[in-house]
């Protein structure tokens, strides 16, 4: 996501901070809508992504099947793939982020699910 941020950034001329700018003629672009566009699809993979990795940490020492365990996270990637294509790279209408979203975070539901279940 940082290398499509910083190629939109340079593709509009939108900079964030003085210091960035490639001339001391242009000014500072702080609401570009491509730019912003990946900035929330970014933050949107922190705020997925970061989970997901505590949850399948969780998820491992559960001892789960390791074909499951392999297909959950294959699903899950692929799923966080398809929502920053749908979503940053070539934009498409409603729903096909929301399903991507939403397989990703049926992936992470399982998983929590699954550690709650086997420590309880």
């Amino acid at each position: 996501m940082m290398f499509l941020t910083a190629m939109n950034r340079f593709r509009k001329n939108a900079f964030a901070n003085p210091e960035d700018l490639p001339s001391k003629k242009m000014k500072v672009v702080l609401d570009d809508p491509d730019v912003e566009r990946v900035r929330r699809a970014h933050l949107n993979d922190l705020e997925n992504i970061l989970p997901f990795f505590a949850v399948g940490l969780l998820y491992c020492f559960t001892q789960p099947n390791p074909d499951t365990a392999n297909l959950l996270f294959k699903v899950f990637a692929l799923a966080r793939i398809a929502h920053t294509l749908v979503y940053a790279v070539y934009p498409v209408r409603q729903p096909a982020r929301f399903l991507a979203f939403a397989v990703a975070m049926g992936v992470n539901i399982y998983m929590a699910v699954a550690v709650v279940l086997y420590y309880v």
